[in-house]
């Protein structure tokens, strides 16, 4: 029997990089879960890769066709953005371990969905300071750097990643990213133990 792997994490605190290296890891050999979203693709992310890349009226189908496991809604700087999990047929928990990406809240729902014992919480902390740098570098890459919505992620993960949301969702353990390799060694100890 397979579970789901959800990594969780402030932005810029070092989830794109843990997740990669949790795929390369040989042990579990998770698969994806791509999720959607309605926000336009950043340089060098490719469809089906990072996302599924939709519009308003590609959500606004899925949605009248039942397909919606979670969704979320931001309204940004650039407008109405969603990220979503869709049953796709992707997902066999029967036969294979997934890692996914989300939120407190896309954790929450992706475990009332698939039931508690099918998902894994992982959530990765990290010094405001840091991630507030590494936001801002990572947005200056960008070929169109969008400041204003950086910040405004930024400030919202004071509120969706607040104890007492931690606490409501029933997320014990935490995971430091202030040293990347022992963060990842007691990830991986923490999943041979659950899974």
């Amino acid at each position: 029997m397979g579970k789901m792997v959800y990594l969780m994490g402030r932005s810029s605190s070092g989830k794109d990089t843990i997740y990669k290296r949790l795929l390369t890891w040989e042990e579990y050999l998770f698969k994806k879960v791509v999720l959607y979203t309605t926000r336009p693709i950043r340089a060098g992310e490719v469809e089906g890769k990072e996302y599924h890349f939709t519009d308003e009226a590609g959500y606004r189908a899925l949605e009248a066709q039942g397909r919606i496991i979670e969704a979320r809604a931001y309204h940004t700087y650039h407008g109405l953005w969603r990220y979503f999990t869709v049953d796709d047929g992707d997902i066999d928990l029967v036969h294979s371990h997934y890692l996914v990406i989300g939120t407190i809240e896309s954790y929450v729902k992706t475990m009332e969905y698939f039931g508690a014992d099918k998902v894994l919480p992982v959530l990765l902390t990290l010094d405001d300071g840091v991630r507030l740098k590494r936001a801002l570098e990572r947005e200056m890459m960008q070929e169109t750097p969008k400041y204003e919505e950086m910040c405004r992620r930024f400030l919202a993960d004071a509120e969706d990643f607040s104890d007492e949301k931690i606490k409501a969702a029933g997320i014990t353990r935490t995971f430091s990213n202030d040293h990347l390799n022992n963060c990842l060694m007691e990830i991986k100890e923490y999943i041979r133990e659950n899974l």
